[in-house]
């Protein structure tokens, strides 16, 4: 391999942002492993010379031997883009507490515990990048998403310690804050929704936060994946990546007003947005 060459790892690859970031770093001449649990969906990037993994983010053997194996088979990882995770929306009092944890393995601890893996490497050769995957939902809130936005709050605070601490060994940490995107994420958020919240006193809210999710207006209105994959593959090839990039529908203006609104006026509008009613029935 070309000491030019830079080496990719790319999580939850099977579909979505992961897939089209992965197509896009192998069209900028990066060496792409692209990782899921779902390895036969992974077979139609073998054609654009993307190696398939096997990798399921929950498990630490599994991490482990992906990344021996990319070390194995080019000596080197340049670009870890933490991207495997998924929404579970339902009420606090509703989701089960296994269920909270589940969403805090995949999108938070699968994400530290492969940043830790590929870290020392990283170091000995005095470089490389770290891209996490969070959203929008990392820095705003919205009705019945308590667990999914802790483990994006939680990723966006992590990055940011982990920033300052890897700077001095010439390794860059950058956020993604997709905003709303075509992907199977607001499908599978409804399917949890309506699973824990479709009955009982918050029925009326989860019925509201499910249909907006899976709303015709919705899907038109959001951005494609490769928009995502092309930003990525921007930051981790500049000279000096911003540490943030808020990109996709709706990301960069409800950002900004959440910054700009009273915490009660942010929480009605979004209210209103998602069709919540604002009193129990």
């Amino acid at each position: 391999m070309s000491t030019d060459t830079k080496v990719a790892l790319v999580t939850g690859a099977s579909s979505g942002i992961g897939e089209a970031t992965a197509r896009e770093l192998a069209a900028a001449g990066f060496v792409v492993y692209a990782a899921a649990r779902r390895t036969e969906r992974l077979q139609r990037l073998t054609d654009v010379g993307i190696h398939p993994m096997a990798m399921d983010v929950t498990d630490d053997v599994s991490m482990q031997a992906g990344f021996q194996t990319i070390l194995d088979d080019q000596g080197r990882i340049d670009v870890l883009v933490n991207n495997a995770g998924y929404g579970s929306y339902g009420a606090l009092e509703d989701v089960p507490m296994a269920e909270a944890r589940a969403q805090m393995e995949v999108n938070v601890f699968g994400a530290a515990r492969l940043t830790q893996l590929v870290l020392p490497q990283m170091r000995a050769q005095r470089s490389g990048t770290v891209v996490n995957v969070t959203s929008m939902g990392g820095k705003i809130t919205t009705p019945l998403g308590a667990w999914y936005h802790a483990t994006k709050f939680a990723l966006e605070a992590l990055s940011d310690c982990l920033r300052m601490e890897v700077a001095p060994f010439g390794i860059d940490v950058i956020v993604i804050e997709p905003g709303g995107i075509r992907t199977e994420w607001s499908g599978i958020a409804a399917e949890k929704v309506r699973a824990v919240s479709s009955s009982g006193p918050y029925a009326a809210q989860g019925d509201a936060v499910a249909a907006s999710l899976t709303s015709d207006s919705t899907h038109r209105r959001s951005s494609r994946p490769e928009l995502i994959g092309r930003t990525i593959t921007k930051a981790v090839t500049a000279r000096r990546p911003k540490t943030r990039y808020a990109v996709g529908y709706g990301a960069k203006p409800m950002i900004l007003m959440h910054d700009l609104l009273p915490d009660r006026a942010f929480d009605a509008f979004i209210r209103r947005a998602a069709g919540v009613p604002t009193q129990a029935t």
